[in-house]
């Protein structure tokens, strides 16, 4: 079988051999260097009533495949996306901004989703529960929600889209699948072509690329069940407040704007080098990004020179250009906004240590000091390159600062003291606190997702893929006594 190769998709190719185009035809425009990267055919009410009640239909016969089956398809999807790694980590650079060096780490996760997924299949399913009539056999046991919609963000568009596509598959789900139209290749017709690959039946992943109009036609399809959202909190409670009205499961993973907190005691060069990586990688266009660097004073000022000169040293431009260490934002629209929250953020107080400009797409890595609660670029989730540094006192000053944000995704503290910093993650409103490490941390074994503002407690990974996307049933069988 030849090899995939985005020069090859004429629009979005599916499994059942249709396409959905009757939204028209959209470009996609590389941020890198402004060229077109293809054309990909957006879907519109129409093509996602067709597609759930294909789902529906193929739902049926895949929620009776035996565990082996299904495991077995999981694992196939795993290893063709392994052999046409190469093509979708170029599609990803060139759709997304990614660097070389994180579209081939996000390849990797999304190999290890499917794999951690087909893992499931063989999860108990249910439990054996006493009843009154001790001839009666009476078990709760889980079966397939039916038809899961998934809509999936642009930043990291394969991962976070695999994420919620391979547990609801494995677990004998069909779905639709709406990515961001920016992302409509890496973060659909990729993730389309590994499972072709791998037998999946026609009629069980649909990928239906659009804007808001396609994804609330997911939400409100009569096919769909449940919906795993992953984007910005404005959307998110957008989802959650039509699926809610029609009384449909949602699973939402929203935005962050996450504290890292740095104790007096803290080792300074591993400290740094996490705070790096936390608010630069990926122009700072992730979830979990460093949103909040809180510092105590007495190390201030080094922790802030440290800063900006490991920004100065970052390298803006095309992702595939030699010597590149800082990519493009995703949009002009995007550049704006993180520009306005700079400005505003100066206008408030702050004082701009390095960067604060941008050329065209390319913001400067921005360090911020002097960043008081008050102030614009505290409370945004930037989703830029933007390093924002507060300066606290006391441990407790340092955990109410931690603390007050509407978001609650993720966190990290940086200290010797491994006793102090577990007293300090507890009283955290964080999801995911990681102790001396990055805010950037997940794996497809953990329970991934955040509370508040970033998301309604709902959980990605290992066995909690299981809540999402199984109902319990409950079977009382009498048994033929002797």
């Amino acid at each position: 079988m030849a090899r995939w190769d985005i020069e090859d998709i004429d629009g979005l190719i599916f499994s059942d051999g249709w396409r959905p185009g009757g939204g028209g035809a959209h470009p996609i425009v590389s941020p890198g260097d402004g060229g077109v990267v293809a054309h990909a055919g957006l879907a519109d009410e129409s093509d996602v009533e067709r597609a759930g009640a294909s789902a529906a239909a193929a739902q049926a016969a895949w929620g009776r495949a035996s565990y082996r089956t299904r495991a077995d398809v999981l694992l196939g999807a795993a290893a063709a996306l392994r052999q046409i790694r190469a093509e979708v980590e170029h599609v990803l650079i060139r759709e997304s901004g990614s660097l070389p060096g994180k579209a081939s780490h996000e390849v990797d996760k999304a190999v290890d989703e499917l794999v951690a997924a087909a893992g499931l299949v063989t999860m108990s399913q249910g439990d054996l529960l006493p009843v009154e009539d001790p001839s009666t056999i009476g078990m709760a046991r889980r079966i397939p929600v039916g038809v899961v919609g998934v809509i999936a963000p642009w930043n990291a568009p394969l991962m976070l889209a695999i994420r919620s596509v391979a547990p609801a598959i494995a677990l004998g789900n069909a779905v639709l699948l709406k990515p961001d139209v920016k992302t409509a290749f890496s973060g659909g017709a990729a993730i389309a072509e590994v499972f072709r690959r791998a037998g999946l039946p026609d009629g069980v992943l649909h990928v239906l690329p659009g804007g808001p109009e396609t994804g609330e036609a997911v939400v409100r399809s009569p096919h769909t069940t449940v919906i795993s959202f992953t984007g910005s909190s404005a959307a998110g409670r957008r989802v959650g407040e039509v699926a809610g009205g029609l009384l449909k499961r949602v699973v939402l993973e929203l935005g962050g704007n996450n504290a890292f907190v740095v104790m007096a005691d803290a080792d300074l060069d591993r400290a740094v080098a996490a705070g790096v990586a936390g608010s630069f990688r990926h122009q700072g266009q992730i979830c979990m990004a460093t949103g909040r660097h809180l510092v105590h004073e007495s190390i201030a000022d080094e922790y802030v020179e440290r800063l900006r000169a490991a920004a100065a040293a970052l390298v803006p431009g095309d992702p595939l250009a030699p010597g590149t260490t800082l990519g493009p934002l995703i949009t002009a629209a995007q550049t704006e906004r993180v520009h306005g929250i700079v400005q505003a953020a100066i206008a408030d107080g702050a004082l701009v240590v390095h960067g604060g400009a941008h050329d065209g797409l390319f913001y400067a890595p921005t360090v911020l000091d002097r960043v008081d609660p008050d102030n614009a670029a505290f409370r945004a989730e930037i989703f830029g390159p933007v390093a924002p540094v507060t300066r606290f006192r006391t441990e407790e000053e340092a955990l109410v600062l931690a603390n007050a944000s509407d978001y609650g995704l993720t966190a990290a503290i940086h200290t010797r003291d491994v006793a102090r910093a577990l007293g300090f993650a507890a009283r955290l409103r964080a999801g995911m606190v990681a102790v001396n490490g990055q805010t950037i941390y997940d794996a497809a074994h953990i329970p991934m997702g955040g509370i508040g503002a970033s998301g309604n407690g709902g959980r990605h990974g290992g066995h909690w893929n299981l809540d999402e996307f199984t109902y319990w049933q409950w079977v009382t069988v009498p048994t033929i006594s002797g």
